[in-house]
């Protein structure tokens, strides 16, 4: 029986007829997801300071962890998605302070939203500061950012010294990736590293509010009611 053939291209990411595509994988990091290893934290945090993409778990999905002040790896970022480049990449944060200190300003209302609800999944939309790389801030200057209910993305964020990005870890148009097992099929070897914590138990995404304004607006419908954001103003 003849052996498959291996994987050939055109140039232009397209596979010749007749050929048989065989994906690499990346590497994969297996951590507790409650106690993460220290150790373990410091080398991916080496990682993504020298530009590296990381596959990591948070509290509602798999994300794609880069730094968000490097503008080739948050183009690299991009590219393997293939995300639209107008849609600004979302940002997780070990704590509110790294939020306030690298991410931008809270208007009082924000600040009120994240004592209620972070860690957790409400993201919220501020003006950010103008030292983020262009693909994490939006045409009107704005980012998303939350802090995830998670402990291995928080130790991660806080070990880097700054929020990550957190997009979804897999191709734009395919489902959420909820294990590394996903993140994998989705990506192959376009990931550096696959951060395994076992697999997340889903839900509904992130509730995305903006807050900007002194009247919050609903952006997205997510796993916070907005009826329960509403009432905790009041």
């Amino acid at each position: 029986m003849a052996l498959p053939r291996p994987l050939s291209t055109t140039g232009k990411g397209e596979v010749r007829p007749g050929f048989v595509i065989i994906r690499q994988v990346p590497s994969v990091v297996s951590i507790d997801a409650e106690r993460p290893d220290p150790a373990a934290i410091e080398r991916l945090a080496a990682l993504l300071a020298g530009g590296g993409i990381l596959g990591i778990p948070t509290d509602t999905l798999y994300g794609l962890a880069v730094n968000p002040q490097d503008d080739c790896a948050v183009a690299r970022l991009f590219e393997l998605k293939g995300r639209d480049a107008s849609m600004a990449l979302p940002l997780v944060a070990a704590d509110l302070s790294q939020v306030l200190t690298r991410v931008g300003r809270l208007t009082p209302l924000g600040q009120q939203l994240a004592l209620r609800f972070w860690p957790g999944p409400l993201t919220l939309v501020i003006n950010a500061r103008s030292d983020l790389a262009t693909g994490v801030r939006a045409a009107d200057g704005s980012v998303a950012v939350r802090v995830p209910a998670h402990p291995v993305t928080r130790a991660l964020a806080r070990r880097f010294g700054a929020p990550l990005t957190a997009t979804s870890a897999n191709r734009s148009g395919q489902p959420p990736a909820m294990d590394a097992a996903a993140v994998i099929a989705s990506l192959g070897d376009d990931v550096d590293v696959v951060v395994d914590a076992g697999p997340i138990r889903g839900g509904l995404p992130s509730t995305v509010v903006d807050v900007r304004d002194e009247t919050p607006r609903l952006l997205r419908d997510g796993a916070i009611p907005w009826a329960a954001v509403l009432e905790s103003l009041k």
